[in-house]
């Protein structure tokens, strides 16, 4: 790796620290982040990252007066820190690690699998609650707030869908190792994922009811006040479930290029 690479990364990471974008802590895991996916895939693996980081901080931003209501619903802001860089980004890393030790390009396929169902959840969790109505529980089929975990739209389904679909067509311009067919898998795992990632959220993910206020939220206090906890486990909390997703999707691609090539 170069200098200019580093330094690349570096003021990337230290660029969404200043645009509040990332914390402090979340500056320093995307730094690492970074310096492991290029270790792995050189400039090009900067580049998929890089879309995804790009693109879901602008949707972040985009219209977030109109998100504003639904941060109170999460645990976290959009100013992400070490845990979130790590829940979206964690699975690439380990991905890229094992492409590091093997050189084997399915586990090149694996991380970018990963960083598509990232992105197309974050698309999803930023466009969906744009979207005029409001979305619909898998769990029982009734209109829930939007924010809701385990909650769709057909706004949020079309965003997640194109938000896979990115990172696959950036990633076939750039790797020659990409096939058409292998492109198709990563826009489908990363989908896949993202469903994966609001099934986990609508049955496992822990939610909580604040005792003040009464608003259903992701975070364990709610107005000063110890929360109530209505549904899930403790530890399954949104960083567990997006990085089980997005490991899901790259786990999944690497296992049905297994079995086709």
């Amino acid at each position: 790796m170069n200098e200019a690479v580093l330094l690349l990364i570096l003021a990337v990471s230290f660029l969404g620290w200043k645009t509040k974008n990332l914390s402090g802590s979340g500056a320093i895991a995307a730094f690492f982040t970074g310096i492991t996916v290029v270790s792995a895939f050189g400039w090009r693996g900067l580049v998929v990252l890089g879309a995804f980081f790009g693109t879901s901080s602008l949707w972040s931003k985009f219209r977030s007066s109109a998100k504003a209501e639904i941060e109170k619903k999460l645990a976290k802001t959009s100013e992400r820190d070490w845990q979130q860089v790590l829940a979206n980004g964690g699975s690439a890393l380990i991905f890229s690690l094992l492409y590091i030790i093997t050189d084997d390009a399915i586990y090149m396929l694996g991380a970018i699998s990963s960083l598509a169902a990232a992105n197309a959840d974050t698309w999803a969790s930023e466009i969906g609650p744009l979207s005029k109505s409001d979305p619909i529980s898998i769990r029982n089929l009734a209109r829930v707030e939007k924010g809701s975990s385990g909650a769709v739209s057909l706004l949020g389904t079309l965003a997640s869908l194109a938000g896979s679909l990115l990172i696959a067509l950036v990633s076939i311009l750039l790797f020659k190792e990409i096939s058409i067919i292998s492109a198709i898998l990563i826009t489908c795992a990363g989908f896949f994922g993202s469903l994966a990632d609001t099934m986990l959220g609508a049955y496992l993910q822990i939610e909580y009811r604040c005792h003040r206020c009464g608003l259903v939220t992701e975070s364990p206090e709610h107005c000063g006040v110890k929360a109530e906890g209505l549904k899930g486990f403790s530890f399954i909390n949104n960083e567990f479930v997006n990085f089980s997703a997005s490991f899901l999707a790259g786990f999944l691609t690497i296992m049905i290029s297994n079995v086709i090539r």
